[in-house]
């Protein structure tokens, strides 16, 4: 979305200061006040390379700049070392109501990504088991980075990289083997297999033997043995329709399902490149790539029993990527614990002179924590020890559910509300911070309808909805927006303005929460400019203007919220 202001200001700067206009739009910020300005030019960089103070460039800036009666730029102030300028608010409001009015569910979407193809992989779990609420990190984030890019007009292939190979696999086959059967595919199959698994490795504890009867099957699973490769088969076809069912409610898909296991047969010529290049080596049977030079562990390629690992699958895979999408960036949405894997294996695919190693991005996150959970201790699937996030998403439903039919029993389609606010309060609370910070899992505040949550955004939505159905006719396509002269309709306007800028921000930080945070400071702005000014009132052509302002708040909202990955209710 271009925005004329923004040009208008660009071009005046570039043609004052010889500043390339693009670059200047980039540096343009909007004031902490509105008293201050609608955008603002800091001029420190300017003045290093000018070599002079930014206080004086400022100054020289706003004298020389002009714009006529017919621009939509009215004046230039210095402020120290700044440039503030302000724009018409009659002029820059019909232009944000109108560009909203034709966009609608496209508002704030760009192309500046036509034509380059962005990678993301994420979710990404261990087949055989159960979802839990540890993956609705990775599944979110990465979701909502795959709608961020598209909106922004990228070619986006999503990825789900599923663990599915690996000598946990021939532990679950043994499991099976000794005390599985026909039954054990029944009711909830994935939670039947991992209670094998946890089961044969209590046992092994005490018969360290059962390790090598593991390691055996998965050897038979390598050598492509009919009977182990038809067990992991159908491991792998009911994990896969567990993880389906909460996928959708999610309202998670993937253009691609994948696993480790279809790189265990490229891993060989990946290996050989390594060696023919130099940088593999043996050390006590193993091969490796020593990274010590670069001040890091070696990556083991393949162990002295001669088994693989994911390190060699990660190369493979990244290569077999580069090969079939020629992609501008790869995003690997996984927890901060893998920072040196990712780290090393970026090295490795540099070292092998692969250009596009450098577009390689580990996006990682903290950790979540359920309330009353001891410390940052993490949840183990081995010992048993696992919140299971279909759990969490019907407790929250549940919970909200029981909310609607006490304070509002007659709403219409109770079900589909319930299940829209309970998920959406889940997936605002894993987005709402910075992606690095660890997450705090706590009901009562999930929940609230007040408060930097999901249930306060969607409500807030909610609330202009009501406000459009009690106007009572189809929003107006044109109002005389002169009469939206309070403070904050303006300051409503430059914040709508501004939700192409944010998406481009959360885009190149891969930061979800620029989405979220802003998503919130809107709907206090909106909240605040309710309480304090009736929308629908007695002069018609003054709430046919305020209709339209809050229509396009209500387009804002409810196109954010989907780039979380969250559903907008119109009533609550």
């Amino acid at each position: 979305m271009k925005n004329p202001f923004v040009e208008e200001i660009a071009t005046a700067i570039s043609a004052a200061s010889r500043l390339d206009p693009e670059e200047v739009a980039a540096a343009l910020v909007s004031p902490p006040d509105p008293r201050m300005g609608d955008y603002s030019l800091p001029c420190f960089d300017l003045a290093r390379r000018m070599g002079r103070k930014p206080n004086e460039v400022a100054a020289e800036l706003a004298g020389r700049l002009e714009f006529p009666p017919a621009s939509g730029v009215r004046t230039a102030r210095a402020v120290g070392p700044y440039l503030n300028l302000f724009v018409d608010p009659v002029r820059f409001i019909g232009w944000v109501l109108d560009t909203v009015r034709d966009e609608g569910p496209a508002y704030g979407h760009s192309k500046v990504g036509a034509g380059k193809t962005v990678l993301v992989e994420y979710s990404s779990p261990n087949i055989a088991k159960h979802l839990g609420i540890h993956h609705v990190r990775t599944t979110m984030i990465g979701n909502a980075l795959d709608r961020i890019h598209r909106a922004l007009g990228y070619n986006v292939v999503s990825i789900n990289f599923l663990g599915d190979w690996g000598t946990q696999f021939g532990i679950l086959i043994a499991a099976f083997k000794r005390w599985g059967g026909p039954e054990t595919f029944q009711g909830d199959p994935v939670a039947n297999l991992n209670e094998l698994y946890v089961r044969f490795n209590r046992e092994a504890e005490a018969n360290p033997d059962l390790r090598e009867e593991g390691r055996a099957w998965f050897k038979r699973l390598e050598d492509g043995d009919p009977e182990a490769v038809a067990l992991w088969k159908r491991f792998r076809e009911v994990s896969l329709q567990a993880f389906e069912e909460v996928y959708r409610r999610l309202g998670v898909r993937f253009d691609v399902i994948s696993g480790e296991s279809e790189y265990d047969k490229l891993m060989p010529r990946t290996i050989s490149r390594l060696v023919e290049m130099g940088l593999a080596r043996e050390d006590q049977g193993a091969l490796i790539v020593d990274l010590k030079p670069y001040k890091m562990p070696p990556v083991m390629l393949r162990k002295s029993d001669g088994a693989t690992l994911y390190d060699t699958r990660d190369i493979a895979a990244a290569e077999d990527r580069w090969n079939r999408y020629h992609f501008s960036r790869m995003l690997y949405v996984v927890g901060s614990d893998q920072r040196l894997h990712f780290r090393q294996i970026f090295k490795v695919l540099e070292l092998m002179g692969y250009p596009w190693a450098k577009d390689c991005v580990h996006v990682d996150f903290g950790i979540i924590r359920m309330k009353g959970e001891e410390g940052a201790a993490k949840m183990s699937t081995r010992g048993g020890r696992i919140v299971m996030l279909k759990d969490v998403l019907d407790e929250a439903v549940e919970r909200v559910r029981r909310a609607i039919e006490e304070k509002n029993p007659a709403l219409p389609d109770r079900e589909r509300v319930a299940e829209a606010v309970g998920i959406g309060a889940v997936v605002f609370n894993d987005l709402k911070r910075q992606r690095t910070k660890d997450v705090d899992f706590d009901w009562d505040a999930i929940l609230s309808f007040e408060g930097d949550t999901g249930p306060y955004v969607q409500y807030s939505h909610v609330r202009i909805c009501g406000i459009i159905r009690k106007y009572g006719r189809p929003v107006p396509r044109s109002a005389d927006v002169s009469l939206l002269t309070e403070p904050e309709e303006h300051d409503l306007a430059k914040a709508i303005a501004q939700f192409g800028h944010v998406i481009q921000r959360a885009a190149d930080a891969c930061e979800p929460s620029v989405v979220s945070q802003y998503l919130l400071d809107l709907c206090a702005r909106f909240n605040s400019y309710y309480h304090k000014h009736v929308v629908v009132g007695d002069d018609p052509a003054l709430t046919d203007a305020r209709v339209r302002l809050v229509d396009a708040l209500r387009w804002t909202i409810r196109n954010g919220l989907d780039l979380l990955g969250m559903q907008a209710p119109e009533e609550m």
